[in-house]
């Protein structure tokens, strides 16, 4: 216990209450859900051969498949409806690729935003000492979301060709039997997609989590208290270059003033020239 309490009056976790770390948490908990459902993920589907001679016929052929959905490995012994035969066929198609990607990413955001999440808890002086780990807390949550984007996209289109590629009336197609009049073949059942469906949204959901974190995260950078900085010294440069502009109206009231002075002037000059006038009149 007071090692745990050590530890807590040694970490700042009001952190947490802040968007920038709110998010972070946020982020590991929808990476763990996205690869779990889709890491995780095992399916079933069954198919039934009915052949003319009953003796021939297997009503339950199951076929099981799971992550990282290499199709073409996976195989199913099937009757051929004559002499007990069967033949052994292969599902068709290779998407791991999509989905490795998407789960590896989503491993390297959780492990990201676990490293995070420590560093604004207990190294925040480290964290902002000369601005670099702003900075590349910033770049690396750009690069995230990029490709979250990409990764999920990608899933997404591959978890459709996997449910071409596992559907009974498609798995039907490659039985030979199934093509010969007077056997008949049908679907069971097949798989089931709310876990991998779930993957794709959670995808989806880390994109825009991690989106939305750029700006809390560029808050922190010194790019952005520049701007601010800029900002600030621009109006307060404005105000001081509104002050000319108001003496200079006050300079114009006393320009008028001292117009004002010289026509009273030409009023008393104007007096002179009555002098000779009168001086006229009298002679």
């Amino acid at each position: 216990m007071d090692t745990a309490n050590q530890i807590v009056s040694v970490g700042s976790f009001g952190v947490l209450k802040l968007p920038l770390g709110f998010i972070r948490v946020l982020e590991w908990l929808f990476a763990i859900f996205a690869f779990a459902t889709c890491g995780g993920y095992s399916g079933q589907l069954r198919v039934s051969v009915d052949c003319f001679n009953k003796t021939d016929s297997n009503l339950s052929i199951g076929i099981n498949f799971a992550y990282p959905f290499r199709l073409h490995q996976v195989y199913f012994d099937a009757p051929m409806c004559y002499g007990k035969k069967q033949e052994r066929l292969f599902l068709i198609g290779d998407y791991s690729s999509s989905a490795e990607f998407f789960v590896t990413i989503a491993v390297f955001a959780f492990l990201y935003s676990l490293l995070a999440t420590v560093v604004y808890i207990f190294f925040q002086n480290k964290y902002r000492e000369n601005n670099r780990g702003p900075l590349i807390d910033f770049i690396v949550t750009v690069v995230f979301s990029f490709l979250w984007l990409v990764s999920s996209s990608a899933w997404a289109k591959g978890l459709s060709d996997v449910k071409v590629a596992t559907d009974p009336d498609e798995v039907q197609l490659l039985v030979s039997a199934c093509k010969v009049q007077g056997n008949k073949c049908g679907s069971i059942h097949g798989p089931i997609w709310s876990g991998l469906n779930t993957s794709v949204v959670f995808g989806f959901l880390n994109f825009v989590l991690w989106a939305g974190n750029i700006w809390f995260v560029f808050k922190e950078t010194g790019w952005h208290k520049s701007g601010q900085r800029f900002a600030s010294s621009e109006k307060q440069a404005g105000a001081f270059n509104q002050q000319p502009y108001n003496q200079g109206s006050f300079d114009q009231s006393g320009g008028q003033g001292d117009l004002g002075q010289q026509s009273s002037y030409g009023q008393v000059g104007g007096y002179a020239p009555s002098g000779p006038t009168s001086f006229a009149n009298q002679m």
